[in-house]
């Protein structure tokens, strides 16, 4: 039976690869990955990158799939991303049964960690459940986005005898009442700016672990102009983001 490898790879920094990843890597036969235009391009190349350093010399292939765009007709969020997902599902799916050969491993390398807002697992185990393939599945943990963002502002995430809450922008709002701590990802649009801003400071940083690095620290009511001129800046320079922040609740 042939194998899968879904294997955390950091925030962007190859020195983030665990020895676990490194060793999984040098197994590799073939590697997949969606791509998603030329505004991402920067992040094809740096897992080819990756697999230049920890795979070559052993022969390998690098096999990019074509990303479907997310459907704006669909109104329900929840129904858009269902039909994104069994797109990428159908294109997995093909690109596999063409080039995951009997008895060879493949490899599907995730931006930070497989278990936290990403969806590779997901439609791994659907191509699964479809059945036209057979393959042993293994995860490999990698370094996320949250362990580098408290790295770069040297902080511990929770405070003594308290809790993270860990959600995305689109749900902000509905952990603001309750939550001192608030871990958000996947914001597009800027969440905290809808906050009680003079309650908390926020702890922000975009491209972490890259030559790109950006932080942003302080009370959220001083700091959050800035890190919109900052972010926009970044992302018409790039073409692209992801970051992250940390809203901590004044005493």
């Amino acid at each position: 039976m042939n194998r899968l490898l879904v294997i955390g790879i950091g925030t962007g920094n190859p020195d983030h690869l665990t020895l676990q990843a490194v060793k999984a890597l040098a197994q590799v036969d073939v590697v997949f990955s969606f791509d998603k235009g030329e505004e991402k391009a920067a992040l094809v190349q740096l897992r080819r990158e990756i697999c230049e350093r920890f795979i070559a010399p052993r022969p390998y292939r690098h096999i990019e799939i074509v990303d479907a765009p997310r459907d704006p007709g669909v109104v329900s969020y929840a129904a858009r991303v269902e039909a994104w997902h069994e797109q990428r599902v159908l294109a997995c799916e093909a690109a596999m049964l063409r080039e995951l050969g009997e008895g060879r491993t493949g490899a599907i390398l995730v931006w930070g960690d497989p278990s936290l807002y990403d969806s590779t697992l997901r439609l791994v185990r659907r191509v699964g459940e479809r059945g036209r393939l057979q393959f042993e599945l293994e995860v490999i943990a990698g370094i996320s986005s949250p362990q580098a963002l408290a790295a770069r502002h040297q902080l511990a995430l929770n405070r003594i005898g308290g809790a993270v809450l860990v959600t995305t922008g689109r749900r902000l709002s509905d952990a603001v009442p309750d939550a001192d701590d608030i871990l958000v990802m996947l914001d597009g649009e800027g969440a905290y700016r809808h906050v009680p801003a003079e309650n908390y400071d926020i702890y922000w940083g975009a491209y972490l672990g890259t030559p790109h690095e950006l932080a942003i620290a302080g009370p959220l009511a001083e700091r959050k102009h800035e890190i919109e001129r900052v972010r926009a800046t970044a992302r018409a320079e790039h073409g692209w983001i992801m970051d992250t922040y940390l809203l901590r609740r004044r005493p």
